[in-house]
């Protein structure tokens, strides 16, 4: 039987969270572009929350990417993020998507928040 190969159509940035010392005991945070991924995007189940005059939309995705050798810097970590635009999908786990280990699965979150 022949695999079906995920179609890697959209181009999404990965970034990571950087902290750096202020000087008075705290950190400031940044995010930085580590390169981008040809990836394929699903999207799962959302929700929403509502409540102080605040809505916050919570929908889950699944980002599959070509996969990358453990400790590469190209490989997706938990934390880290995808950018799309003004789109932000947040990385809640990475496992490899077929036994080969050419792909990689990544459960993401997109939140929204709007008033």
């Amino acid at each position: 039987m022949a695999r079906v190969q995920p179609a890697l159509r959209r181009k999404l940035g990965l970034e990571t969270l950087e902290r750096t010392p202020d000087g008075a005991g705290g950190y400031t945070e940044s995010w930085r572009q580590l390169g981008s991924l040809w990836a394929d995007v699903k999207a799962g189940s959302g929700r929403e929350v509502g409540g102080n005059d605040l809505e916050l939309s919570s929908v889950t995705f699944r980002v599959t990417v070509r996969a990358s050798p453990v400790g590469a810097e190209s490989r997706p970590l938990p934390e880290q993020r995808f950018r799309e635009g003004d789109r932000i999908y947040h990385i809640l786990s990475v496992a490899e998507a077929e036994p080969l280990g050419r792909y990689l699965v990544c459960t993401t979150r997109e939140e929204r928040v709007s008033a």
